[in-house]
């Protein structure tokens, strides 16, 4: 749909009565000595609220809303000058749930460091939402529900969405999900399980190598089907349930007696001989249900398909012996 035409002339009451001064309308008549909302209203609140946003996300973001054009829409609301405030409740809850990195990745991808205000013209939203467009992060409003629900615009379903539907920065190969989901769910607590992982098969350097890029490809691929078994929020489940594969080893070794077995350990070693775990997706599997272990070239892979990916996690790996 296209937007109505920006007003060319406010109405009288609104310039002198300050009646929609919310909207932080000019006046027409800005030089007149008459009240005038923009300046008294609008201009003084804007810059204090470019500044506290500015404090959230670490960089400097400016406020650019074009006051006669969102008039066109204004007929039975009002858009309170808190109202565009209210989104640093929702901006301080994402920066205190994604931290640093979180915060980064947003300046990053809204390059332009601009919240606008403006038209849902693909009507995606029943009342308010946001996305993101040329770098510009804009909270968008139905042509009927300006002034409706405003604090939801950015909630944080409707955020990680634009985010994720945004251009990636810097040509990042993963969504926005992807990577939060890893760094969030993997890279914080891998380690800590590749040590234990090399405690129970008397490997210290053992390396885990989770193929981000490439499974996060197959899996792409597959939620593009029509009719899949694949969970519609795999992304926001890659890191974690990467995590889990090389945890689920970790319990067969366990289960399996590895920690106190020297020649468990020593056939490990000799036909795991690179010392290196891989998991991936593949797109049929030798003889697993769900998942498998297969070996290759002295390197030890877990592997499941795109439609069984994250089924039965635990049981990956639990012909490991017989396999040695």
């Amino acid at each position: 749909m296209s937007k109505l035409p920006p007003v060319e002339k406010l109405p009288l009451a609104l310039r002198k009565n300050g009646w929609f001064s919310p909207l932080h309308l000019p006046s027409s008549n800005a030089n007149t000595d008459e009240p005038n909302p923009v300046r008294d209203e609008w201009d003084a609140k804007k810059g204090e609220v470019e500044a506290k946003i500015s404090e959230l996300l670490g960089v400097a973001w400016t406020i650019d809303v074009n006051p006669n054009q969102i008039y066109a829409y204004s007929e039975s609301s009002a858009y309170a000058k808190e109202r565009i405030g209210s989104c640093l409740y929702e901006l301080r809850d994402f920066q205190g749930l994604y931290k640093e990195d979180g915060v980064r990745e947003l300046n990053d991808i809204a390059h332009a460091h601009v919240l606008t205000l403006d038209l849902d013209e693909q009507k995606r939203f029943t009342y308010c939402g946001c996305d993101i467009s040329e770098g510009q992060l804009r909270l968008l409003f139905a042509p009927d529900g300006l002034g409706t629900n405003v604090s939801s615009c950015l909630d944080r379903d409707v955020l990680l969405k634009a985010l994720n539907d945004a251009p990636s920065p810097n040509g990042a190969p993963m969504s926005y999900i992807a990577r939060t989901s890893i760094r969030e769910n993997y890279d914080s607590k891998i380690e800590e399980i590749r040590q234990r992982i090399g405690e129970l098969v008397a490997k210290p350097d053992i390396k885990l190598t989770p193929r981000f890029e490439e499974n996060f490809a197959m899996l792409l691929e597959e939620s593009k089907r029509k009719k899949t078994e694949l969970n519609k929020d795999w992304q926001q489940y890659l890191g974690g349930n990467t995590r889990s594969y090389f945890e689920g080893l970790v319990s067969q070794l366990q289960w399996q007696k590895f920690e106190d077995d020297d020649l468990l350990q020593e056939g490990f070693n000799d036909v795991i001989s690179k010392g290196e775990v891989v998991f991936r997706v593949v797109d049929k599997l030798v003889k697993g249900s769900y998942s498998e272990i297969v070996i290759e070239d002295g390197v030890l892979y877990l592997q499941t398909t795109p439609t069984k990916w994250g089924i039965n996690i635990d049981d990956t790996a639990s012909k490991l012996v017989d396999m040695l």
